[in-house]
């Protein structure tokens, strides 16, 4: 949650529906799951699943209510689907605009080019919007969130674990996870699709235990998933779940202190808020919540072999610990 907020504010939320509707199914039932079980028609068969994978609209507004005043908010989707009408009622009541778009291929309805048409055109119109909250993960919206940033809006995105693009989050000043907005219940851990099924070891295993099976997929091997390796420790995006990992968390904080430090050589402490302002400018998903810690604070001092915090009424500073002994 962002730490400060101005009276004077003023937010545009838009949600690309069917992107964030899709991408939480998906999460929580399997790669595909959407379209395998067609579940656009909300037949009664997977009722249980569409109510297991229900999003909760007022989670997404409230926090976007936490950056200033909401003032457009509108949400993007073909509401004659019965998936997404089931939805109309709550949206309506929240004063949600709901954007037809019906659509124009057999496949595609377009929410991407519409949606960004009248983003742009809202922030030409609407001079006192400073935060645009995009909800979707689609990478289609990278170039539509530098736009708003060219344009001095800082740009929100929300999207959902596995199903957002990591570029987008690089494009984000600020980007939260759906599974993280308050009130919203995490989901367990996401279904690997076929595709990720067994590597290594264990796929010898499971020739074993299905020899036709695997005899059968042998003349097209070269197709078959590349043995999943943990990517370098320099990678900002180490956790596939779009989450910041503990130890890409510590690496941030070294980060944005020796900036700092460069940035104010003079200076042998620096501000606290400064300095998880500048890691979430390295990674925009950093949130010590989801690491299990209170408050930035707490997670500082959980990294006391590597920085120290100072602490004066109100005010909290922190220094790397190399400084401190080059201080002395």
């Amino acid at each position: 949650m962002p730490e400060l907020t101005d009276d004077t504010d003023r937010v545009a939320v838009y949600i690309d529906f069917d992107n964030i509707v899709i991408s939480r199914y998906d999460q929580l039932h399997g790669d595909g799951a959407w379209r395998k079980d067609n579940a656009r028609d909300a037949r009664d068969e997977i009722s249980a699943k569409l109510a297991a994978a229900s999003v909760d609209v007022s989670a997404v507004l409230e926090y976007a209510s936490s950056f200033g005043t909401v003032a457009i908010s509108r949400a993007y989707a073909d509401w004659s689907v019965p998936a997404n009408a089931a939805y109309r009622r709550d949206l309506v009541d929240r004063a949600v605009d709901l954007t037809q778009l019906f659509p124009a291929s057999g496949t595609k309805n377009g929410a991407d080019i519409r949606l960004s048409v009248d983003v742009i055109e809202d922030l030409f119109r609407l001079e006192d919007i400073t935060h645009v909250v995009i909800v979707a993960g689609d990478s289609d919206y990278i170039a539509l969130a530098q736009r708003c940033k060219r344009l001095g809006r800082i740009v929100v995105g929300i999207g959902v674990a596995g199903g957002t693009s990591k570029a987008l989050i690089s494009a984000c000043d600020e980007f939260a996870g759906y599974d993280e907005l308050p009130g919203v219940e995490a989901a367990p851990p996401r279904p690997k699709g076929r595709a990720a099924e067994p590597v290594g070891k264990h796929a010898a295993e499971a020739a074993d235990a299905e020899p036709e099976t695997a005899a059968k997929k042998k003349p097209a091997a070269k197709k078959a998933p590349a043995p999943v390796a943990a990517p370098p420790a320099h990678d900002p995006f180490i956790s596939p779940d779009s989450t910041v990992s503990d130890r890409e968390a510590t690496r941030l904080l070294v980060r944005a202190l020796e900036f700092g430090h460069a940035k104010n050589e003079d200076a042998e402490w620096l501000n606290a808020s400064g300095v998880k302002s500048q890691i979430k400018r390295l990674n925009p998903s950093f949130n010590e919540k989801t690491l299990g810690f209170a408050s930035f604070t707490d997670f500082v001092k959980s990294r006391g072999n590597l920085a120290e915090v100072q602490i004066d009424g109100q005010h909290r500073r922190i220094r790397l610990r190399d400084r401190a002994r080059a201080a002395e």
